[in-house]
């Protein structure tokens, strides 16, 4: 249906507009009768015009209310700009500014489908209610067919129906709502407002509240700008979320912000405030991980249904008129929604990290493989092995997605980000396979630790029964020694005042929190950093609560090992892609080159950012200067130790409670800067030299080099041994050297830091490329070293 530049704005209030005078600006005809006080601001790229039947967008949303039963004045009004200027990354097609009564609002748009409408915000006809969101609301045709006859929709924004569900509903007005979206509602009659996320918090909406008044945006760093937010970094809260410090523990405790008075609107939950007096109530209108009628009775049922549900969430998730893409790792997750959206003939350019570590475990090559069976294109983003981002790239990321959690793998999938935004101008929506893992039993095997079901559960309960010990201290001596504790788990659970539950959910419930904390979190701003919406759709929930309720007798024949997603995508992929085992992003043989770039970067300019992250205000009392510098030593002299992580971590945590003092400029949506180049691939095969010296893997052998052994390594033998060695690494034997690998042994035991390679190979009778693979492995693992093998 065709609507009028005047009807589609008819509700918004009478209106002047101001702010970027490059744009175009008109006066919109009001119907809403509006107070003395009503000011609208409007800047950007405005379309109203053609068919506007659907219209789907990312934003960024903030608002200012007074909750005191005051009005505003129009000193707030530069502090909507400021807030819309920050969250512009988020929506660089359009902004608009409302201030009316005790609410202002600041919105700003990515269009990505039917870029001519879907303007916010939204009003009823009557002017009782207001609403801006973020994000997605993927039924609302069901849920606007489920109206009352008559009810109009005056725009064709997915977003609206959300009016008339609260208007029909109340309090009940998401329960059926599925999507992905942050709410600022404002029900002007009722004098309230209502800050709403989805059921997984895939969409952000902070905020900081005083006796007074209360500011919300979608990121925090525009709280910032406000003169009475406050810019601490919370400390004592940051040191205890287990996540952090990588706890084996569960924790159901709500989704730290790392900021002091800087509280997140709870996932799944209504939060209702009174602006004539700030009460405020919260209405959970679901909780993990939900009901499901008709559960079903066999594992073939349950993969069925699994299948059906997958398949129509990737639909859901790949409908645009603006261009998306897809992040493709080559394991079943980003295989399997690339697989369902090509079947459904959605054009999709694919991107995937070409690095040392995922061409060691295979990632980049099966990426490769699977797309190349779509007939996807398939951009392999290349970081070399001498590729170290700057102390400025390292903060600006920080900066962006606020978490002290920020990871090497944050960094590669914002750098893809970056690259995608430039190679394809248009893209505007990024399909992950994220989230997956957590609720299909992607991580039992590596829990089980080389054993069956059985031993994944065991697992389970022992770190269930240590975070309860955690406020039980007194209690863990019964279970400090031996394989086997002496009280029952029974026990604990009696005298940590917990229920006993199933250990399978606890997890589950971890694994809940968990992706807030994180997963969805990074997702969010890494993508948002470069004008592109991730979406997620292994995160609805309907595939989650189904995957919940599968009963105990039938988990290991579906969740472990993700068979319940592996066996409804076999249909659709080469069987050894959909059987390939899990393997971590960069995790395995090709660690050492991720936690090299890490500790180049720390190290660099003299540890610059390691001198300026114990600089920050409070670092000085938590951080000890003497440990951090020394967890650095231990990572530069060992390349496979985790310790670089725990060191960037604390690193982060300076960094980031400098910069809440010291703002830095705002994130541009354009990437700025370099980005990363990719690497055309027709033919892996027969291209395989060619990538492996891209990334850094294929030394340059020369009879002149000579390898020895790196620093801290000793080879050891006993003389009732003589084909048998040890390798001892810091003084620990890591390594047994006998027939079962003679080539390692024979090399070894010749190394002596003076002997060239070319005498080696004489003595050894074998070719250089008969040697490669093993220097290339003994390099890696940091155990040898070749002076002059690698590109400067």
């Amino acid at each position: 249906m065709g609507v009028t530049d005047e009807e589609v704005h008819q509700a918004h209030g009478q209106a002047r507009f101001a702010g970027d005078r490059t744009a175009r600006q008109r006066v919109r005809k009001a119907t809403v009768p509006a107070d003395a006080g009503a000011v609208a601001f409007c800047a950007g790229h405005r379309r109203t015009t053609g068919n506007v039947f659907e219209r789907r967008n990312m934003c960024g949303i903030g608002a200012v209310a007074r909750i005191d039963g005051g009005h505003l004045d129009a000193g707030v009004d530069g502090l909507l700009e400021r807030l819309a200027q920050v969250l512009a990354h988020r929506g660089p097609d359009e902004r608009e500014l409302l201030r009316e009564g005790p609410v202002g609002l600041a919105f700003t748009r990515l269009s990505l489908t039917d870029p001519d409408g879907g303007s916010q915000p939204l009003t009823l006809d009557d002017g009782s209610l207001t609403l801006i969101a973020n994000g997605e609301v993927y039924n609302h045709r069901e849920l606007a067919a489920s109206l009352p006859t008559g009810t109009r929709m005056r725009t064709g924004s997915d977003c609206e129906v959300l009016l008339h569900l609260y208007r029909e509903r109340g309090i009940r007005f998401l329960d059926d709502v599925r999507g992905m979206f942050a709410v600022i509602l404002w029900d002007r009659r009722a004098g309230r407002l209502l800050l709403a996320r989805d059921r997984f918090g895939i969409k952000p909406l902070y905020f900081h509240r005083n006796a007074s008044r209360i500011i919300l945006s979608s990121e925090m760093k525009a709280l910032f700008l406000d003169g009475e937010t406050p810019r601490r970094f919370d400390w004592d809260t940051a040191l205890t979320t287990p996540a952090l410090a990588a706890s084996p523990t569960f924790s159901e405790a709500p989704v730290t912000t790392w900021f002091e008075d800087v509280n997140a609107v709870p996932a799944g939950t209504i939060m209702r405030i009174d602006l004539n007096g700030g009460h405020t109530s919260e209405h959970p209108y679901w909780s993990f991980p939900g009901t499901i009628r008709d559960i079903p009775r066999t594992a073939d049922d349950f993969v069925e249904r699994y299948r059906a549900l997958l398949a129509d969430s990737v639909r859901e998730c790949a409908t645009a008129d603006a261009e998306l893409g897809l992040f493709l790792s080559g394991g079943v997750d980003s295989a399997a929604v690339a697989a369902l959206a090509a079947a459904q003939d959605v054009p999709l350019h694919t991107f995937t990290v070409l690095s040392a570590a995922t061409y060691r475990n295979q990632d980049a090559e099966y990426a490769h493989r699977v797309a190349e069976k779509l007939g996807l294109p398939n951009h392999q983003v290349l970081f070399d092995g001498e590729h170290v981002p700057t102390a400025a790239e390292w903060k600006r990321l920080l900066w962006l997605t606020e978490t002290p959690l920020c990871s090497p793998e944050i960094y590669y999938k914002h750098e893809l980000h970056r690259y995608a935004k430039v190679a394809r101008p248009h893209l505007r929506g990024m399909l992950l396979g994220a989230a997956s893992d957590e609720f299909n039993g992607g991580y039992s095997v590596d829990m089980a630790g080389g054993g069956d079901w059985h031993d994944f559960t065991v697992q389970l309960a022992a770190m269930t029964r240590t975070g309860r010990l955690r406020d039980r201290p007194d209690l863990a001596p019964w279970w400090a020694h031996g394989n086997a504790g002496l009280l029952t788990d029974e026990a604990v659970a009696d005298l940590t005042g917990a229920a006993p539950g199933d250990p399978y959910h606890e997890y589950l419930a971890g694994q809940y929190r968990k992706i807030q904390q994180y997963n969805v979190w990074h997702e969010d701003r890494s993508a948002a950093g470069s004008g592109i919406e991730a979406r997620v759709p292994f995160l609805d929930h309907r595939l989650v609560e189904l995957a919940a309720a599968v009963p105990p007798h039938l988990r290991p024949q579906l969740l472990w090992d993700k068979q319940i997603l592996r066996r409804g995508v076999r249909d659709l992929l080469p069987e050894d892609v959909a059987a390939r085992p899990k393997t971590p992003f960069f995790y395995g043989p090709g660690l050492p080159h991720t936690y090299r770039m890490l500790t180049r970067m720390l190290e660099r300019d003299g540890g610059a950012l390691i001198d300026e992250a114990l600089s920050a205000p409070g670092a000085e009392r938590y951080l000890n200067a003497d440990g951090v510098r020394d967890r650095l030593r231990q990572a530069v002299a060992d390349p496979t130790s985790s310790q670089i992580e725990m060191a960037l971590r604390v690193v982060n945590l300076g960094l980031l409670a400098a910069m809440a003092v010291d703002l830095p400029p705002a994130t541009r949506s354009t990437p700025s800067g370099s980005v990363r180049p990719s690497l055309s691939v027709q033919d892996w095969a027969g291209q395989r030299a060619k990538v492996e010296l891209s990334v850094g893997l294929r030394p340059t052998l020369a009879a002149g080099l000579v390898p020895r052994l790196a620093d801290g390594v000793l080879l050891l033998t006993r003389p009732a041994e003589s084909d048998r060695w040890y390798l001892a690494v810091d003084g620990v034997i890591e390594y047994v050297l006998d027939g079962d690998n003679p080539t390692y042994r024979d090399l070894l035991t010749r190394v002596d830091g003076q002997t060239s390679l070319g005498m080696l190979l004489d003595d050894l009778d074998v070719t250089l490329d008969d040697l490669r693979p093993v220097l290339t492995d003994l390099t890696d693992q940091g155990l040898l070293e070749l002076p002059g093998a690698y590109p400067a």
